[in-house]
């Protein structure tokens, strides 16, 4: 079952000191939803503790009040819920939990379970044995119903690590982010075959209104007629903007082109323009609707890695101009983000390799993990495509990176990785490589001005780095045509120079990342030179 964002409801289920509600309460505060304990809610309900309910009226009049209040918090709107150990062992149950929402099971070691049952002992009344201990009962607890816990799809193999860390794993499995710290929050879903149910996500976050599409030539004859018929179903009006593809068209004149489109669909205040395309059709059409009547909702539904990792988060619009890219622009974020890793199958291997690119700069900046997996996918790039997990984790450390500094004060400049070169190689080159090309060249050489500086810890990421962007058949050197002199003037007009000087984010090993590096133009010469 996909549900709309109106009546998101996230089961957390396990066995008894697994931290289902520990996890529960940083899921909902990252999400921003309520959380609610079922077994809280029982308490209260019957105004008695889990034992006294027990000694009253045995285990079966316990199992009556707890489906009594499943149907209850399954009947209310969205929440995180946590769930006692045997909530779901009754069928009706179970189905009713997996039919009002998502079911994630939390598994653990006998070793942690026990540690974190043992002292809570006499409020577990299945714990409490007539003979032996808490920890035999719990084993023997856990023997019959591993059968059960292993039958849910969704499982988590939750550690004794800092709660932060299981909750991020949560998050990855489940696809599902809120980003905050710019005004409104909005929700980011990542699913496959998402795409198709676009009206039915959107309706959890705007009433059914006009709503005009804009795609490129190509993301409109692939998916044009998806996106519309599941908008029509859902009772909203589309209209189908088609513009031309490239980032040779991401001009302030397309941008007039969706201006006009929005008054010919009667787009107004209640109403939402939808990006449906890669980076340059997300950006446009976020500029588009940050200055049609002063500002309206979009949505954004990515098609490419490269915008699903990168340019559909964080609410940056804008457009070119002849002397550099994106100098045009505003933060106007979106009201959803809606990723379909599926559709990648329809990638030219170019643009999925031009993706990976970001990822790797992500796991550089802040997931070492992330950055093994890219590794790992050496010579075979058409395996991310319907991995939605892989999405998901490339997805997160952008997301962590904006909801701490929304406004690129501090924090988000890391994500700035290789771009500063990599954006005046793309302008000297009339944009012939594609970005994660020119990024993956811009990142080598900063690895190159860290090591002349002195501030690589990691003496080898130079070559691990350029080893995993060959692999993953991006390019490590400068084209051999690139004029270096156009290229040097590019970088000195980059957006984000401050008090007319260019900064620079320098990585130190994986993981780690320095902002802010002012660079000698002697040296940024000899680098560009010598890459």
């Amino acid at each position: 079952m996909t549900t709309s964002y109106s009546d998101l409801r996230i089961f957390i289920y396990g066995p008894p000191g697994s931290g289902k509600s520990t996890l529960g309460i940083g899921l909902a505060e990252a999400l921003g939803l309520p959380f609610i304990d079922l077994d809280s809610a029982i308490t209260r309900q019957a105004r008695q503790t889990i034992p006294q309910i027990f000694a009253a009226e045995g285990e079966a009049g316990f199992r009556e009040r707890e489906s009594a209040a499943l149907r209850r918090v399954c009947g209310e709107e969205s929440a995180v819920i946590s769930l006692g150990g045997g909530a779901l062992l009754n069928e009706t149950n179970r189905t009713l939990a997996e039919s009002a929402g998502r079911v994630i099971c939390l598994e653990a070691s006998l070793e942690t379970l026990v540690s974190r049952t043992t002292a809570q002992a006499g409020s577990r009344p299945l714990l409490v044995a007539d003979s032996g201990s808490a920890a035999a009962r719990l084993a023997e607890l856990l023997e019959q119903r591993s059968t059960h816990y292993n039958s849910f799809p969704l499982r988590l193999k939750v550690t004794n690590a800092v709660p932060s860390v299981n909750q991020r794993a949560l998050q990855v499995m489940l696809g599902v982010y809120q980003v905050s710290g710019m005004g409104h929050p909005y929700r980011v879903h990542i699913a496959n075959g998402a795409i198709k149910n676009v009206g039915h996500l959107l309706s959890g976050v705007v009433a059914p209104s006009p709503v005009l599409i804009v795609a490129d030539t190509n993301t409109a004859r692939l998916y044009g007629e998806v996106a519309t018929d599941s908008l029509s179903g859902a009772g909203f009006k589309p209209s189908l903007l088609t513009i031309e593809s490239g980032e040779a068209n991401k001009t302030v004149g397309t941008v007039e082109q969706i201006w006009q489109a929005a008054r010919q669909a009667k787009i107004d205040r209640s109403g939402m323009l939808v990006a449906l395309g890669g980076g340059v059709v997300g950006d446009l059409t976020g500029f588009a609707a940050a200055t049609w009547l002063r500002g309206v909702s979009w949505a954004v539904v990515p098609t490419t890695l490269l915008a699903m990792v990168d340019s559909s988060l964080g609410g940056k619009t804008g457009a070119d101009l002849p002397q550099g890219k994106n100098l045009i622009g505003a933060f106007h974020p979106p009201a959803i983000v809606i990723s379909d890793p599926e559709v990648l199958h329809t990638l030219p291997r170019t643009e999925l390799c031009s993706g990976l690119a970001e990822v790797v700069k992500h796991g550089v900046i802040d997931d070492p993990v992330l950055f093994e997996d890219c590794a790992a996918l050496a010579g075979r790039p058409e395996a991310v495509c319907g991995d939605a997990l892989f999405v998901a984790r490339a997805m997160a450390v952008k997301i962590r990176t904006i909801c701490a500094d929304p406004y690129e004060k501090g924090v988000r400049a890391s994500l700035n990785l290789g771009h500063t070169i990599g954006h005046g190689i793309e302008l000297a080159m009339n944009f012939s490589l594609t970005h994660g090309a020119a990024v993956a060249i811009g990142m080598v050489a900063v690895v190159q001005l860290a090591e002349r500086l002195g501030k690589l810890k990691d003496l080898q990421l130079s070559a691990r780095l350029s080893e995993v962007l060959t692999g993953l058949g991006l390019p490590v050197e400068l084209p051999v045509e690139l004029d270096h002199k156009a290229c040097l003037e590019a970088i000195r007009l980059d957006k984000k120079r401050a008090a007319g000087v260019v900064r620079f984010v320098l990585p130190r090993q994986i993981g780690e990342v320095e902002t802010g590096v002012e660079i000698p133009e002697n040296l940024l010469r000899e680098v560009l030179y010598d890459v």
